[in-house]
């Protein structure tokens, strides 16, 4: 059933926030990197509010806890941007010790964020939507390619070959690649859940590679 798995993941991601505070309490040069903690703590309420959706029941309160789900994903997702120019950073690369390099960073998320609300969020209608025993509220209009997912894996790509190559790590290359072909391939599987299944596994492999930066000898600045 759905909505136990959506509960299962949220309690993952409340694990995987837990050990993001430890490691960020632990750094000695923390940076935007554990800006992951946003996203983590989004992905937190986005799988809860799914898998408690059918005790809540339909109703103006699982229709604005929804609507909430879609502003945090519009707000915190492309905040990976950033985390991944800071990987990137953290790992040695010249490219991005420039002060240039932070600006256009902080564009791209700028721009991504401004993507999501005004071609999804702004004027989002919802309505109830039963799958796999699992309730909750979606967009009326048909759902069009993941654009601005589609495109914040471009940085986190770029962030996974250059840790794999100057830390030995591919684990976000690894996670980018499995996101990317979840995204992309439909898999026959009863569960609206599996796209959530590939960000977990994501997201594991971020913090993986933020604990793996954090005791890299390269230069780097916050």
């Amino acid at each position: 059933m759905d909505a136990v798995l959506y509960l299962i993941l949220a309690a993952l991601y409340m694990a995987l926030f837990v050990y993001g505070l430890v490691l960020f309490k632990r750094d000695p040069s923390p940076g935007l990197r554990y800006l992951l903690l946003v996203v983590t703590a989004g992905l937190i309420w986005d799988n809860g509010v799914i898998g408690l959706g059918r005790w809540i029941g339909e109703g103006r309160l699982l229709e604005q806890l929804n609507l909430s789900r879609y502003w945090l994903h519009a707000l915190a997702t492309p905040l990976l941007a950033l985390v991944s120019f800071d990987l990137i950073r953290r790992s040695g690369s010249a490219w991005a010790r420039k002060p240039r390099a932070a600006w256009w960073a902080w564009l791209v998320t700028v721009l991504l964020i401004v993507l999501e609300i005004v071609t999804v969020t702004l004027d989002l209608s919802l309505a109830p939507s039963h799958q796999y025993g699992a309730l909750r509220y979606v967009s009326t209009e048909s759902p069009g390619p993941p654009l601005m997912v589609m495109i914040i894996l471009v940085p986190l790509l770029l962030a996974g070959v250059t840790v794999w190559r100057r830390e030995r790590s591919p684990l976000l290359f690894i996670g980018t690649i499995l996101m990317a072909a979840g995204c992309a391939v439909p898999i026959p599987v009863e569960s609206s859940a599996v796209t959530n299944v590939f960000e977990l596994l994501l997201l594991l492999t971020l913090w993986l590679t933020v604990r793996k930066v954090m005791n890299a000898r390269t230069w780097s600045f916050r």
